[in-house]
């Protein structure tokens, strides 16, 4: 359909278009995509979105966007078709990246080193000591190798003419490589036989320099080295990625509250210990790294971080204070900077900048201001962001106003020439037969290696949401594609893997896992089983609710059982719980309910994100999405009754990747301790509500939220009967919903804990167990029986003891005694 396709892509002399030379007619290394294009039906137009949404979709990528109430759960936004650079255009690319990287290490030396570059007049102190980023307490640091930007990441822009120029740099913690793999494993699927054709290099190289390299520059002084992957925490812009990554490159993804500094060195607290860290790979900003010698009040950082930089017992990537560097009034000097430094010019020049500190740079940009964009030269000052204002935009007042801002405080200040930004053809969503176009831009990132630095052969290409935008940003709902270089050879495949691991590397326990990771594991494993008894007990009580005028006894029992579990409020009328029950099941806004636990199940999942399988992830995603902004008003409960069936479904399924599918490691043990727990407290609840039906109550509905009644029936083909009943749900060491199943399981974890760990508290499980494997069927196990149901009040009371123990234990590292581990 190309009349139709190509029908509303606008033609624009003004600005370059990276896939046409002229209408209709694609530059070289597009003309594979562009036949292909032609070929399209509107169908399979539709079916490249669709796919790419559900990979989004069922992989959970998000990013945060701050100013959005409901920002955090905006899914990614990626075009289906990549942009496509040729190999000779990339080798321009490549050399400039390593060159600007290059440099910005060596001016970085000297602004933490010796500032000879403010004795010899190259820079204004002025633009850099009273730059925000600046750290003092950086001073003097010298990293292992000398190697200050380990990672660098750079945004470039073409320009009418097809070169390309710098727009911004990203010194600090640069975000975005995440992004791009992915990226790249949705597009290059979608398009499998066009990547094989154009040869399309592969990024897993990069991310195997970017590992090796970081283990490479980290202190070897005692084995093995350990590094982590350091993270603002789960409400980050960008965690998805950071989540991702930290699972793909194998680092641990921690929280400052993970870290500490004890005898010079930074320390994983994990459950058997203290484990050292040689290296950190950080996604968190400068001044949030350690609240003891930047910034006080960071509730984020590892306090004394930076005394053991200062030691060179840590590895701290990039070094605090690179952020100085992401000023774009530094580009006016980078220039003469290359030459001094490096003895070259400067190979890819950022677009003509004025800073305003320096007074006849802020007279000729505001002579010219109506041509220029005006931005902030100190981004970070708290409570002064200055957002990009547009010269050609304002008015003869406007300009005057600016003038005075300007003039107010100099330093702040910076004009830039603004660069008509390239287009690029992007599928449009609404009108799925059209190509429109969109502004774009490219971010490439570059990593420090020991043989010097290594640019990843593609990036992040970012696209404007609108035709006529002027500035790129995520944060602006802006989208991205994938970006493709050509190769000259065929791609040869690599997987992520080191050099052949020796029988000293081998790894087979889990006590490295932070006690942070298995908190969460343990209060996943709790979710997940409080909801799927809360929807067994829905689907049970709706089924019943219409019959409570045949069984009053039981309806009673089920009601109250209802109130103590927190599905009905206390005061509810029997004969008024039908809009209670369905609101559970739908209303994430109802303290207590399914939808709410849901919620709660999938944010400990988020904690969880680079521990979890993208299997797992997806049916934890996909329950989330079933509760959230579900309209509640007008459920009834045929469609409740259906919902509950499918959710029960899915909860069935995340225990069976717990089952199949974990190692069954500490971490697997803590996630099981935590359902076993939550299970025994339901089934212990559940039995002695129905126990106070007496002789006379039936105690079916018991057996059917406990998911044991095929079992029953299959045994005694009969009316449910309390004998048979409690034998089942109590004794018998077979049913996986059995008390004594639970009390069993419990007892042989802790013993596998204590084996591994030492000092398990003791809460009587084991006494408990085997205090129920002696009861006497026939003279307890009917409601009346006073010492069974003070057997199910002291083992329901040891359990949330044991909950309570457990975190104590092996959650909080408040003891300086806490032992350390190799």
């Amino acid at each position: 359909m190309p009349k139709q396709l190509f029908s509303d892509y606008p033609q624009d002399s003004q600005r370059f278009d990276e896939m046409f030379v002229s209408a209709g007619v694609p530059r070289p290394h597009y003309a594979g995509l562009y036949a292909r294009l032609t070929r399209q039906s509107v169908t399979q137009v539709r079916d490249l979105f669709s796919e790419v949404d559900r990979q989004v979709r069922d992989n959970g990528i998000t990013y945060n966007v701050y100013d959005e109430a409901e920002g955090g759960s905006r899914p990614w936004q990626l075009d289906p078709l990549p942009l496509i650079i040729p190999a000779d255009e990339w080798r321009g690319i490549e050399q400039a990246v390593i060159q600007r990287a290059t440099l910005f290490n060596r001016i970085l030396a000297d602004l933490y080193g010796p500032q000879t570059l403010f004795a010899e007049g190259r820079l204004p102190p002025a633009l850099i000591l009273g730059h925000p980023g600046f750290q003092r307490p950086a001073h003097g640091i010298v990293p292992r190798n000398g190697v200050h930007l380990n990672l660098l990441a750079v945004d470039l822009a073409r320009a009418p003419d097809g070169r390309w120029w710098v727009i911004n740099d990203r010194t600090q913690a640069p975000s975005g490589a995440g992004y791009a793999l992915e990226n790249r494993i949705i597009t290059s699927r979608l398009h499998a036989d066009l990547f094989r054709e154009l040869r399309v290099q592969r990024l897993a190289p990069f991310f195997a320099a970017l590992r090796d390299s970081i283990a490479s520059y980290a202190p070897h002084d005692d084995g093995q080295t350990n590094t982590v992957l350091l993270t603002p925490g789960p409400y980050n812009e960008t965690y998805f990625e950071q989540a991702y990554l930290a699972r793909y490159l194998g680092f641990p993804l921690v929280e400052g509250q993970d870290l500490t500094v004890r005898d010079g060195c930074v320390w994983l607290k994990t459950l058997s210990g203290l484990r050292r860290v040689h290296a950190i790979v950080r996604r968190m900003d400068d001044d949030f790294c350690d609240p003891l010698e930047l910034r006080a009040d960071s509730a984020l950082g590892v306090p004394g971080l930076m005394d053991v930089v200062r030691r060179g017992n840590v590895l701290l990537a990039n070094s605090v204070g690179s952020s100085v560097l992401e000023t774009g009034a530094l580009t006016g000097f980078l220039p003469g900077l290359c030459e001094h430094l490096l003895g070259e010019k400067l190979a890819m020049p950022g677009a003509a900048t004025w800073w305003c500190g320096e007074a006849p740079a802020m007279e000729d940009a505001l002579e010219k201001a109506d041509h220029l964009v005006f931005k902030s030269a100190m981004p970070q000052t708290h409570g002064r962001r200055f957002g990009p204002v547009f010269g050609e935009d304002l008015d003869k007042a406007g300009l005057a106003a600016l003038s005075a801002k300007v003039r107010a405080a100099p330093r702040e200040f910076l004009a830039q020439e603004l660069v008509a930004l390239s287009r690029v053809p992007v599928l449009d969503r609404q009108q799925m037969r059209h190509l429109v176009d969109r502004s774009a831009g490219m971010r490439v990132f570059a990593v420090a290696t020991p043989e010097g630095y290594m640019v990843m052969p593609g990036g992040l290409a970012r696209t404007s949401s609108e035709h006529d935008v002027r500035l790129l940003s995520s944060q602006r709902g802006g989208g991205s594609k994938d970006v493709w270089v050509c190769g000259e050879h065929a791609a040869s495949p690599l997987s992520l893997l080191r050099r052949p691991v020796s029988a000293t590397d081998l790894v087979r326990s889990g006590a490295g896992l932070s006690s942070r990771v298995v908190e969460n594991l343990f209060w996943f494993g709790r979710y997940s089983e409080r909801c799927d008894n809360l929807a067994r007990y829905l689907r049970v009580a709706l089924g019943r609710v219409t019959d409570n005028q045949e069984t009053p006894i039981e309806w009673a029992a089920l009601a109250a059982f209802g109130k103590q579990i927190g599905i009905l409020p206390k005061a509810c009328d029997e004969r008024d719980a039908i809009r209670p029950l369905l609101r559970s099941v739908v209303d994430s806004s109802v303290a207590g309910g399914l939808a709410s636990h849901i919620l709660h199940l999938s944010r400990a999942g988020f904690q969880l994100r680079e521990r979890l399988s993208t299997d797992n992830w997806r049916t934890l995603n996909a329950l989330a999405r079933s509760v959230e902004k579900k309209p509640h008003e007008d459920v009834g409960i045929y469609e409740a009754m259906a919902l509950l069936d499918e959710l029960i479904t899915s909860f069935m399924t995340l225990a069976g990747f717990t089952l199949d599918g974990m190692t069954r490691d500490h971490g697997w043990r803590f996630l099981s301790l935590g359902r076993r727990i939550e299970r025994l407290q339901f089934q212990t609840e559940a039995i002695e509500t129905a126990m106070r039906m007496g002789e006379e109550g039936n105690p079916e509905w018991l057996l059917e939220i406990s998911d044991s009644i095929v079992t029953y029936r299959s045994r005694y083909m009969a009316r449910p009967e309390w004998l048979a009943v409690l034998d089942l749900l109590i004794a018998d060491e077979a049913n996986p919903r059995g008390i004594v199943f639970q009390t069993g399981g419990l007892r042989d974890y802790l013993k596998r804990l204590d084996e591994s760990l030492g000092d398990m508290p003791d809460t009587g499980i084991e006494a408990l167990h085997t205090r129920l494997l002696h009861l006497d069927p026939e003279k307890d196990f009917h409601p009346g029986s006073a010492s069974l149901q003070e057997a199910l009040a002291t083992l329901r009371s040891a359990s949330a003891e044991l909950s309570n123990q457990i975190s104590l234990h092996f959650f909080s590292h408040s003891d300086e005694s806490v032992r350390v581990i190799a």
